[in-house]
């Protein structure tokens, strides 16, 4: 692909030096279909980045693009915060008849703020408000977002420093395998919460990603999972999911805990929700935790009704049967393959993942980031993820094709390979 130097000026000058994911690719999109996306000058690229999982059913998805045409045609209410609209009535009777009713899931839903970790500061809020403790205990390399509440369960020592103020009420424990199998899951967390001379205070809740995304495609085990559920249990703290980006199907099922067999107490979901890249997240608990007072966590922009239109024809086209989670599973498979190949030819090298999370960890730490670069000069836009941007992180869209799939993998063995 022969790139054309774009006009950037006025995002160079203008907007605040905090941008990042245009440092990475340096054009100006104007306009996306499917898994593709096309810059002003007209140049195609194949996308492994699906807006950091908040597009799993693609760009611009046809189906979810015409309900929300007609829904505005037709007046619909487009803003209204937590007032009861037929829009959001239409997702809730969905989501209970296709997600939580056929998981036999006893949730209550929350619509928090519209972000990611509005949903988190929500689900850490009702766990201190139920339990009357302040701690809460994440994990080595989580990521959970950016505001105050979020950070301090964040593990990403740059994330954390933007902070400027001390994070406090948070404790790290290691996640599944931090120490290599080299001690038993879980006995310095249990002992900690056994020896009264420890130094950690009894924590309200835990709170866990089952693959850890920004962390580096971290994936917790099924055991390791069910042990976590068990040991929250015996110690009366709740167990928080935050599903916010390998839910909604990113894993294969719905919710990325299904496979562990786990309940968690409280679920975060955001990102791909609304189906269609409209903010939206929900805040999912146990109906005997709903113990808010009216108008105690709220929001100006909690009721996206578009955002609720497009989740509905989402959960609608999708989740009424296992067709997708079925053609997610065996696009894992092709991944899965293409990475073993291409790690088996890199020394040092390793892949991991789920469903259509994936990760490939260069030996170089800076090898990662160099090919991310050569993939977009190919014609691909892929990320990287890990406390030192170590790993190349692919989070195709659900809904790609075979060939798109085959021609994006391609990509990336060869950017890896000219990049060495």
């Amino acid at each position: 692909m022969t790139l054309t130097q774009p006009d950037l000026s006025v995002f160079t000058t203008l907007e605040s030096e905090v941008r990042s994911y245009c440092r990475s690719w340096p054009t100006v999109f104007n306009r996306a279909q499917g898994s593709r996306m096309y810059d002003e000058d007209g140049h195609e690229y194949l996308d492994f980045f699906a807006g950091a999982g908040s597009l799993n059913y693609g760009h611009n998805n046809p189906v979810l693009k015409r309900t929300l045409l007609d829904y505005l045609e037709h007046d619909g209410v487009t803003h209204g915060l937590d007032m009861s609209t037929t829009a959001k009535r239409a997702f809730l009777e969905y989501f209970q008849n296709t997600v939580l009713g056929p998981r036999d899931l006893p949730y209550k839903v929350m619509f928090p703020g519209p972000t990611g970790t509005n949903a988190v500061e929500a689900a850490l809020k009702l766990a201190r408000k139920v339990k009357g403790r302040e701690s809460i205990v994440s994990f080595t390399n989580a990521f959970h977002g950016m505001s105050l509440g979020s950070l301090a369960v964040t593990g990403n020592a740059f994330k954390r420093a933007g902070a400027g103020i001390p994070l406090v009420h948070g404790t790290p424990m290691p996640f599944d395998n931090y120490l290599d199998g080299r001690t038993p899951d879980f006995i310095w967390f249990e002992r900690l919460l056994e020896d009264q001379g420890s130094g950690l205070n009894q924590p309200a809740a835990v709170i866990v990603e089952t693959v850890q995304g920004e962390g580096g495609i971290n994936v917790a085990r099924a055991e390791w999972l069910h042990s976590l559920a068990q040991l929250c249990r015996r110690h009366d703290m709740l167990l928080i999911v935050d599903d916010i980006q390998m839910g909604c199907g990113r894993t294969g099922a719905f919710f990325s805990f299904e496979e562990s067999g786990i309940t968690p107490d409280i679920v975060t979901v955001s990102k791909s929700i609304s189906g269609y890249g409209l903010p939206m997240s929900l805040c999912l608990f146990r109906a005997e935790l709903d113990v808010w007072e009216p108008g105690e966590h709220n929001g100006t922009f909690r009721g996206n009704n578009p955002a609720f239109v497009t989740a509905t024809a989402a959960l609608n086209t999708y989740w009424s049967d296992d067709t997708l989670e079925r053609q997610t599973l065996a696009h894992a498979q092709t991944i899965e393959a293409a990475l073993h190949d291409t790690a088996a030819h890199r020394s040092g090298s390793a892949y991991r993942g789920r469903g259509m999370a994936w990760g490939l960890e260069l030996a170089d730490p800076w090898h990662a980031g160099r090919a991310a670069r050569r993939a977009f000069e190919l014609g691909l836009l892929v990320e990287t993820s890990g406390a030192h941007d170590e790993v190349l992180k692919l989070l195709p869209p659900l809904t790609i094709t075979t060939d798109d799939l085959d021609e994006g993998l391609r990509t990336v063995q060869r950017a890896v390979y000219e990049t060495a």
